[in-house]
């Protein structure tokens, strides 16, 4: 199983062929935005006319099949908090202000369709088919070594009955370890939370250090007992023309989003 790259006339996306629910891992192609936003930012707060989000949006749903007014998104900071909703969350983002922070969503709720929202941070979604319930994270490095990803599995099991070894967990394109290059404070964290094993994910360059946060993210998804996992090799710091990216950009940029659906009838 792999990672692989959808296009549907302009748009780009791409999915994990283990994940059997509609998603996508979203590029910058397919949109309607303009300027240094062009062309599918996904970002409500990045200077966007709402007009062209809301557009963006409904292009990704038509390909992937879902209601945009069935939208969930994350409000992030940064943290390992994880939200459940449901039907009543519904729009909460595109329709309306989103009020809880937290850095992932999970849900069982049939036609919900969750959204975290990434440029160089790793995002995750997770499936379980046995329950059908599933889940969108955002993993900075902050919310990586604080283990937002095990959260996340940790809160479908508890709030809806799935086994961790049934979850499928797919990782997105983010920033590379060859180009996620940081001060000993980012290894230091991480070696914290996974001890002796943090040192496959770490490569001295220097002064300063590279960290492998996809290979972090899915050490720890392993030790919250999921088995299945699929990782991107992209990286959104080398590939700023296909990929938003903080670090190549600053805030003259546009933001990616990560979106899975929860399948079954419609709300």
């Amino acid at each position: 199983m792999s990672v692989i790259t959808n296009k549907v006339g302009t748009l780009e996306y791409l999915t994990a062929e283990g994940i059997a629910v509609p998603h996508c891992f979203t590029t910058r192609f397919g949109g309607v935005s303009e300027g240094y936003l062009a062309s599918l930012n996904l970002g409500i707060r990045r200077g966007d006319k709402p007009e062209n989000v809301r557009r963006n949006y409904e292009i990704l749903g038509e390909a992937l099949g879902f209601d945009v007014k069935n939208l969930v998104f994350t409000r992030q900071t940064h943290t390992n908090t994880v939200r459940v909703v449901d039907a009543r969350n519904a729009g909460e983002g595109l329709e309306r202000e989103v009020e809880p922070e937290c850095d992932a969503l999970v849900t069982n709720t049939p036609g919900l369709v969750l959204a975290a929202f990434t440029a160089d941070c790793t995002p995750i979604l997770l499936h379980d088919p046995v329950t059908g319930a599933v889940g969108a994270v955002h993993a900075g490095w902050r919310g990586t070594v604080a283990d937002i990803a095990g959260n996340a599995v940790r809160a479908m099991a508890r709030n809806f009955g799935a086994r961790p070894e049934n979850i499928r967990a797919a990782i997105g394109p983010n920033i590379g370890a060859c180009c996620f290059e940081t001060h000993a404070d980012v290894p230091d964290a991480v070696r914290a939370v996974l001890g002796e094993e943090a040192d496959a994910f770490i490569f001295p360059n220097g002064e300063k250090f590279r960290v492998d946060l996809k290979g972090v993210n899915a050490a720890l998804l392993r030790r919250a007992g999921v088995r299945d996992i699929e990782i991107s090799r992209e990286c959104t710091a080398c590939r700023p023309d296909r990929f938003w990216s903080h670090r190549k950009a600053g805030n003259d940029r546009g933001s990616l989003a990560a979106v899975i659906l929860c399948e079954g009838e419609k709300l």
